[in-house]
């Protein structure tokens, strides 16, 4: 259990640090995503994005890894 905890904190930090990359690229400016200001920063709720980042993620792996 200690492991999942450990790989889900890596993937939380990687995806904190290619965020900005990401929104560059249009992710999280699509109709869906969410912006909310409070408490001094901005807090982001990327529904879209993420069905499309699903998306593509599983047809890639679709295309990669036919079973």
């Amino acid at each position: 259990m200690l492991i999942w905890f450990f790989l889900l904190f890596l993937i939380l930090v990687l995806l904190n640090a290619v965020t900005p990359w990401l929104h560059k690229l249009g992710f999280g400016k699509l109709p869906g995503d969410f912006i909310f200001r409070g408490l001094g920063r901005n807090w982001y709720l990327p529904l879209s994005s993420t069905v499309v980042f699903s998306l593509i993620v599983s047809g890639l792996s679709k295309f990669f890894w036919p079973d």
